[in-house]
């Protein structure tokens, strides 16, 4: 079994705000886009749905970080 990389997101190659840039430049924002392509994928290229998924998994991480730390 492949053993799981715990810092994946680390080692990512990552286009800083370029899923933000998409939003704005459709007049939305990224919370939006990414709604709308996790609604009808198919419509989104393969990295703008890698992206959205990168997003989804960013804020869960960040809400799960903020919530732990209230904790204390």
């Amino acid at each position: 079994m492949k053993e799981k990389n715990k810092k994946w997101i680390q080692e990512a190659e990552i286009k800083k705000n370029a899923f933000t840039a998409k939003a704005k430049k459709k007049g939305i924002t990224t919370a939006q886009l990414q709604a709308n392509v996790e609604r009808d994928p198919e419509k989104f290229d393969e990295k703008t749905r890698k992206q959205a998924n990168l997003r989804k998994t960013l804020v869960k991480l960040n809400k799960r970080r903020k919530a732990k730390k209230a904790d204390k």
